[in-house]
């Protein structure tokens, strides 16, 4: 018979919220077979000078302290300036492993940006389950996967050539430039790793109901096979609130390990939105997106980003690759008003 233990922990992270859990969790002392999203208690043994802040389930950051026991869930990263790590092959008390995000993402970190110090070194105490013993996962009660789209409200997506290219920024500023236009707008992300800050950052700024991945039972999406179905049931989530407009932010590039790419192989995702914006933080990164992208059939329709924080990008941008260009930060409603006159345009073509 599995031994149950119940401990009180100090700090619960984001990653965890879709189960609710409070700080007094039953636990398990070891796992043979664990899972991407299995809930897991850890101690704190070291600090970090630049990496030591947990987000807890009311988006809020409460600073970690060694000694702190944790309740994080177990998953990947793949982040191009931040760490890389996975899930072990085992998990038993008294194991090693690293924290990975400040959403509370777990597992055994293999290398870091060279701007970051080393990951805070945690100490597994057991994994948090059931009356039955069965681990706990956020899996357990998340969105199941949609095959089908459906009817819904006009999409924006906002991609880009990596994290930190301004995607949040050029989301958020269209969500503020839409409600201040009348419109209801929903919002989701649907790539990257599992944190609050980004779809609360959506809320503060007009959006009326949020969705992500991790809504859907992921505390990332490295490796997923195919995010189509994961996206289509986040979009799904969203239309619930009979929006005007809808916006998507894709984390991290349209390259990379957060399979990204696989929502542009998706037909009926690619038919269902009215705009595109590509976020990046140079020429070359901006005409490589265009290029990567228009080789797909997907025609990026406004490029905004670090890239266009200089007029003299945006400038070039126009001249050079014949793609708009507005500035998130600085022309916030030109943007706006490239991407409405997209969506309108779509709506006149399919008949509405």
């Amino acid at each position: 018979m599995t031994e149950i233990n119940v401990i009180d922990v100090d700090k619960i992270g984001s990653a965890t919220s879709p189960l609710g859990l409070t700080k007094t969790v039953a636990l398990v002392s070891s796992t043979d077979s664990p899972l991407p999203g299995d809930v897991v208690v850890v101690r704190a043994l070291t600090d970090s000078a630049t990496y030591h802040m947990l987000e807890l389930p009311t988006g809020r950051l409460a600073k970690i302290n060694p000694g702190d026991l944790l309740l994080g869930v177990l998953g990947r990263r793949r982040a191009l300036k931040g760490f890389v790590g996975d899930v072990p092959q085992s998990v038993r008390n008294g194991d090693r492993l690293h924290l990975l995000n400040m959403g509370g993402v777990i597992g055994r970190c293999t290398g870091h940006h060279s701007s970051l110090s080393d990951a805070i070194e945690l100490e597994v105490i057991g994994l948090a389950c059931d009356e039955d013993g069965n681990v706990l996962n956020i899996a357990d009660a998340c969105l199941p996967p949609q095959t089908r789209l459906g009817e819904t409200a006009p999409i924006v997506i906002i991609a880009g050539t990596s994290m930190n290219s301004g995607k949040t920024v050029a989301a958020t500023e269209l969500i503020k430039q839409a409600t201040r236009a009348g419109l209801k707008v929903a919002a989701g992300k649907l790539s990257g790793i599992a944190c609050l800050r980004d779809t609360l950052n959506m809320a503060d700024h007009g959006a009326i109901a949020t969705a992500s991945f991790l809504d859907c039972g992921l505390p990332s999406t490295v490796d997923v096979a195919d995010l189509a179905p994961t996206a289509k049931a986040i979009i799904a989530k969203l239309n619930e609130a009979n929006p005007d407009l809808i916006v998507i932010e894709l984390g991290d590039g349209i390259l990379g390990g957060y399979s990204v790419d696989t929502i542009f192989a998706d037909v009926e995702l690619l038919e269902a939105m009215s705009a595109l914006v590509f976020c990046a933080s140079d020429y070359v990164g901006a005409w490589g997106g265009i290029e990567l992208l228009r080789q797909r059939g997907v025609e990026v329709n406004v490029v905004s980003g670090s890239v266009t924080d200089s007029r003299m990008g945006e400038d070039y941008i126009r001249e050079q690759f014949l793609v708009p260009a507005a500035n998130a930060r600085r022309e916030g409603a030109a943007l706006f008003d490239v991407v409405i006159a997209k969506v309108q345009a779509k709506r006149v073509e399919i008949g509405i």
